[in-house]
């Protein structure tokens, strides 16, 4: 594949529709009172949201992010008052991740300016389009675990 133009280019894309919503997540975050949510948290909330209590290791894989990426990320969270890391009673050689009570607190305002941000950004394109994109980028996903493994 040979590319003249970068908007032909996947990666020039998807990086750029990255940081557009990263921009837009912040803006929305902030005007919603909640601007010390950072985008990058999102994945890892979203996953205690579901379940508490998880270790760290399995919280990384769980949210799709490398145990480097994890420890400075949690670092952050716990800094900014989202997360607690405790021993795990299973593993002393372990830790389990909890939120915290403004981690739980934040959520219903956090995902719905998500939900807000997403609905603006994707206005005009069909139902049917954005699945489709969120099957493709899935595919790119399983094809990228494929090639590390």
């Amino acid at each position: 594949m040979k590319l003249t133009d970068p908007t032909d280019c996947p990666y020039y894309l998807v990086s750029r529709v990255t940081l557009v919503l990263t921009s837009a997540f912040k803006k929305a975050f902030s005007a919603a009172g909640v601007g010390i949510v950072r985008p990058a948290y999102l994945g890892v909330l979203w996953c205690l949201w579901q379940e508490e209590g998880v270790k760290t290791v399995d919280l990384g894989r769980r949210a799709g992010l490398e145990p480097s990426t994890m420890t400075g990320l949690l670092d952050r969270m716990e800094r900014d008052g989202f997360v607690i890391r405790a021993p795990d009673p299973a593993d002393r050689r372990a830790q389990v991740i909890h939120l915290t009570e403004n981690g739980r607190k934040i959520r219903e305002t956090a995902m719905r300016m998500v939900d807000e941000t997403l609905a603006l950004m994707f206005q005009g394109i069909s139902d049917d389009d954005v699945a489709l994109t969120k099957e493709v980028l899935r595919k790119v996903l399983v094809n990228a675990r494929e090639e590390n493994s």
